[in-house]
């Protein structure tokens, strides 16, 4: 008889930046799940946001996602197609997929445990290591600190960066890449993220003024759901276009993919609902010969770059993966060196968030601990 989930539980774990992402993000937030099964398996996931409802994820979790999910046989890929059919009343993606991730990789998790190896393993080691770019979310930087992140990335080995772009005037834009440029030479790719900040028109400007720098790839210029103005835009851009990061299901991505609207697409594994959608949507991406370049969390993103037949590139956010923020009580589950990533081939998602602190009933249930000078907050189920 196949193992069926008994239980499933959660808790919130809220940590400051160590660089702040500006005044909108200071800080993350990592819904960590704890799976179990009739059979005596633990599973541990997670769901993440840096913003928007942390709070409403775990709620999701617990009063609709838990109950659901009892009883049910614990494969993920069956999981996700019932759990998703169940949630779409309330929305097809976003918070509803935000939440199904912390199922997903749960289950994952417990299944390569159950077989003795890492979700690398588990699903088929293709690349021995994949290479990672430098990346900051770094719009509010002043010109100085910029350049001072671009040498950091430069002297870490990195051969490609991406900053953020959309200052008010275009003018700022192009000084700051410049600058970029300037440090990092001719011969590495130099990306451009507009994080939905301009409109069709400013977008053309900005190309016509950015586009001499030598752009690998204009991301998220427009408002995500754009797709019309996507369409327009790829058709007349001398510079491929990127997004994704806000694209929550397969058959968005399907649509932007057959309006032929964008050149490399940038799924984030947590967002699209975790691993079980994230590997459907890269086989229409490789189908239709499209580039694919997952969408930040190095340490959950490295892990399935490794096992894609064809060679991505690893988003890493400066001092922001969940190791430097100091929320995993063990090693983390990727190496990275000399801008290249490797598995450190722990069982399951090696993903180790600690114990969950003692509570009591008269108390709020919530803890504080210190961690590399930051305060890291948990809130238990």
């Amino acid at each position: 008889m196949p193992a069926r989930i008994t239980g499933l539980t959660t808790r919130l774990i809220t940590v400051p930046l160590l660089r702040s992402w500006g005044a909108e993000a200071p800080e993350n937030h990592v819904i960590v799940t704890e799976l179990t099964t009739d059979d005596g398996g633990t599973g541990h996931g997670f769901s993440w946001t840096p913003t928007i409802g942390p709070q409403a994820v775990k709620a999701l979790l617990e009063y609709d996602i838990a109950p659901f999910v009892a009883g049910l046989e614990a494969n993920p890929e069956i999981v996700w197609d019932q759990l998703w059919k169940r949630l779409h009343e309330a929305g097809g993606g976003g918070l509803t997929t935000i939440a199904m991730a912390g199922v997903d990789l749960a289950l994952w998790d417990l299944k390569a445990k159950q077989a003795g190896t890492s979700v690398t393993g588990l699903l088929g080691q293709r690349q021995e290591s994949v290479e990672v770019y430098g990346s900051g979310v770094n719009l509010h930087y002043p010109l100085e600190q910029l350049v001072e992140q671009a040498q950091r990335w430069v002297a870490a080995g990195h051969n490609a960066v991406k900053i953020k772009v959309g200052k008010p005037e275009l003018r700022e834009d192009a000084e700051r890449v410049a600058a970029v440029r300037a440090v990092i030479g001719p011969d590495r790719l130099l990306m451009i993220d507009a994080n939905q900040r301009w409109d069709l028109a400013h977008t053309f400007r900005a190309l016509d003024v950015l586009g001499e720098y030598g752009l690998e790839w204009l991301e998220e210029p427009l408002r995500a759901d754009d797709l019309w103005a996507y369409r327009r835009l790829r058709k007349q851009s001398p510079v491929p276009i990127a997004l994704g990061e806000n694209v929550h299901t397969i058959y968005r991505f399907r649509d932007f993919i057959e309006a032929e609207a964008v050149d490399i697409i940038q799924p984030n594994i947590v967002r699209v609902g975790g691993i079980t959608p994230f590997r459907r949507i890269v086989e229409l991406a490789r189908a239709n010969s499209i580039r694919v370049a997952p969408h930040l969390l190095p340490e959950l993103s490295g892990q399935l770059a490794l096992t894609l037949a064809e060679a991505v590139s690893v988003e890493d956010v400066e001092d922001a993966s969940f190791e430097q923020l100091g929320i995993l009580a063990s090693p983390s589950p990727v190496r990275i060196s000399n801008s290249r990533l490797s598995s450190a081939g722990l069982p399951g998602l090696g993903f180790d968030f600690g114990a969950k602190p003692n509570t009591n009933e008269t108390a709020p249930p919530s803890s504080a601990l210190e961690s590399k000078g930051n305060r890291i907050e948990y809130s238990n189920s």
